[in-house]
């Protein structure tokens, strides 16, 4: 027997059931990266809403980690009463990913912020070097996590492989795959 009521309650239902997932990113090409996925996952794409750093302002990795404690803050304020979720993009750059990740636990306790509780739907998603290694990667070229890989001029371009990544999230990847995209994979059981 089916409870409709259960499905408006927080954290109730699917991945679909979602009331808002926001995305916190550096560029246009991760925002297509990250929206493409989780509508593939089954995410309504009218719910997904878009934090971009703003062209020419600030660095794209400075503007995600600024902006992070105060996306942390608000979905804790509103996920006793909605079913939401926090999907974060940022490049490590220079950085190892455990560098990086540093980082943003520092903004929050900047912030006076506890760690992220492994029960909250925040999904931090670091590419090494970024995003387009992933990409790159995913068009089956062979990839390292130190080069820098040339961007796009289309960012949809990903669209067909970010497609195909979600059809196959549950299945290992393999061997060759870069080890920000494996740790990825395992970062999606927060918001999946």
């Amino acid at each position: 027997m089916e409870y409709p009521f259960l499905r408006s309650l927080p954290g109730a239902g699917s991945m679909s059931k979602y009331s808002e997932v926001i995305i916190l990113c550096e560029d246009r090409q991760q925002e297509v990266f990250a929206r493409h996925f989780l509508v593939n996952c089954g995410i309504c794409r009218r719910r997904i809403r878009i934090h971009i750093a703003p062209k020419g302002m600030v660095s794209g990795e400075h503007y995600v980690r600024t902006r992070y404690p105060v996306e942390v803050r608000s979905y804790r304020a509103r996920s006793p009463n909605l079913n939401i979720a926090l999907v974060v993009l940022i490049d490590s750059d220079l950085c190892r990913i455990e560098e990086r990740r540093r980082q943003l636990e520092q903004s929050l306790v900047e912030h006076n912020l506890q760690m992220l509780q492994s029960v909250e739907k925040i999904g931090v998603f670091i590419p090494r070097r970024n995003i387009e290694t992933w990409i790159h990667y995913l068009q089956g070229e062979n990839v390292n996590e130190i080069e820098i890989y040339a961007k796009f001029q289309n960012e949809g371009i990903c669209k067909p492989l970010v497609a195909e990544l979600a059809r196959t999230r549950h299945q290992l990847l393999p061997d060759d795959a870069p080890a920000s995209l494996q740790a990825a994979c395992s970062e999606l059981e927060r918001i999946l």
